[in-house]
């Protein structure tokens, strides 16, 4: 980019940021760069590119070339270069979607032997890598259920740590569905304790998914790895698959090389399409959440509802009132509501839907709900389930950019058939 990125603001980066036209003839927008490999000057320059890929030495090093697309192209290097300024950080790496990336963390940074520490709720897919694939890797997961209460999760850790090194901290906040929050900064102190004590620091990371970079900004409260689903919110437009992670350097470049090894890239056209997206990620945010404001009063108003989890709502002077303050610039759109009763129940309002739609997934331009138990968390252990606040009752909310009025109108007709 033709302008030193430092002293922007993120809204400013998302659009000016990893781009300069005077690369590709003056382009006002990116192009598409459709090709699966590129050509070298010289037989001589071909391994000189090669040496600076893999050993970061030589003629070549530190200068922007491309071999083959599955070790990077220009518009995933474009991306990278945008996601990291706006998380703040020194780097990013982008997979072909958000398990893409956490399993590849996952594989980079742990051992067997290793254990791991884990919020809950978390989304299933995540929940289903520690839990159910990891363990026959002999790696084992404990779960934290209080991400504000120190007391709580350095307990957590000592049970973990008694299965084996802790290797990884893991933590959704919010979390998904139900937008619990977690104390970021508290996490990384326990980090830092255990690193004293045993000589290990387990890396922390951030499953920032569901503020996305313009509400919360992890890296800015220590953490190692800061992951997105950008499929959400930043591609905000359900028409995409991508995942990316942003931190230091020396975390970021092992798990560029073994994205090299697995093939999980994010190809051309879906790094086009988020690097649009990304543009306009803070307004379409602004006018979601403010629509999520107005849907979660109606919600929690309403006597067929038993409760709401909408982060708005985290009463003063409660830790996790402390913590939104402290770490969160808004309340987010996505959250849960549960009814009286339970699967039957969720099931008559979702299907008394006409506009918002009965789908999984967060964060595009359309309001989306959805009946957790039986859908995003289906194959998460019913006690684990309850242990995160996921009832039978429970319904996730993806509240979009429609006109607020359509959307309470819609709700109030399918609550009827409760």
């Amino acid at each position: 980019m033709p302008h030193d990125p430092r002293g922007f603001h993120p809204e400013t980066l998302a659009i000016a940021g990893g781009y300069d036209p005077a690369s590709a003839s003056g382009a006002a927008k990116p192009p598409v760069y459709l090709s699966s490999t590129f050509v070298y000057e010289s037989a001589g320059q071909a391994k000189d590119i090669h040496e600076a890929y893999f050993r970061g030495t030589g003629p070549e090093a530190g200068k922007p070339h491309y071999i083959y697309a599955r070790l990077s192209h220009p518009n995933l290097a474009m991306l990278e270069t945008r996601l990291a300024a706006i998380d703040g950080a020194e780097r990013a790496a982008v997979f072909a979607s958000g398990m893409a990336t956490h399993s590849a963390i996952a594989l980079q940074y742990l051992r067997p032997g290793d254990s791991v520490l884990h919020s809950r709720p978390i989304y299933g897919g995540t929940d289903a890598l520690y839990n159910q694939m990891l363990p026959h890797f002999r790696i084992a997961t404990v779960p934290i259920l209080d991400g504000c209460d120190g007391t709580h999760i350095r307990a957590q850790a000592q049970k973990a740590m008694a299965q084996g090194p802790l290797g990884l901290i893991v933590i959704e906040t919010p979390a998904n569905p139900t937008a619990a929050i977690t104390d970021i900064a508290l996490v990384v102190a326990v980090a830092e304790e255990i690193g004293r004590q045993t000589g290990r620091r387990p890396l922390v990371v951030c499953d920032n998914t569901f503020l996305a970079p313009f509400a919360q900004r992890p890296v800015e409260f220590g953490v190692d790895l800061c992951m997105t689903s950008l499929t959400k919110y930043c591609g905000g437009h359900s028409d995409l698959l991508a995942g990316g992670v942003s931190g230091r350097a020396e975390v970021i470049d092992p798990l560029l090389m073994l994205r090299t090894m697995l093939g999980s890239h994010c190809d051309p056209f879906t790094c086009w399409l988020v690097l649009r997206s990304l543009e306009s990620v803070h307004v379409r945010s602004e006018r979601a959440m403010t629509n999520a404001a107005a849907v979660a009063a109606f919600l929690r108003d309403h006597p067929k509802v038993a409760g709401i989890t909408y982060l708005g709502f985290i009463p003063e002077g409660t830790p996790q009132r402390a913590v939104f303050d402290r770490q969160c610039k808004g309340a987010g759109s996505t959250f849960s509501f549960h009814l009286h009763g339970g699967e039957a129940e969720a099931f008559r309002l979702l299907d008394a839907l006409r506009l918002v739609k009965l789908a999984v997934s967060l964060g595009g331009s359309e309001t989306l709900a959805c009946h957790s138990a039986s859908t995003t968390h289906y194959n998460v252990p019913a006690p684990d389930r309850l242990a995160g606040g996921i009832t039978e009752g429970t319904i996730r909310m993806s509240v979009g950019i429609e006109h607020v009025d359509d959307l309470i109108a819609d709700l109030a007709q399918a609550l009827e058939q409760v």
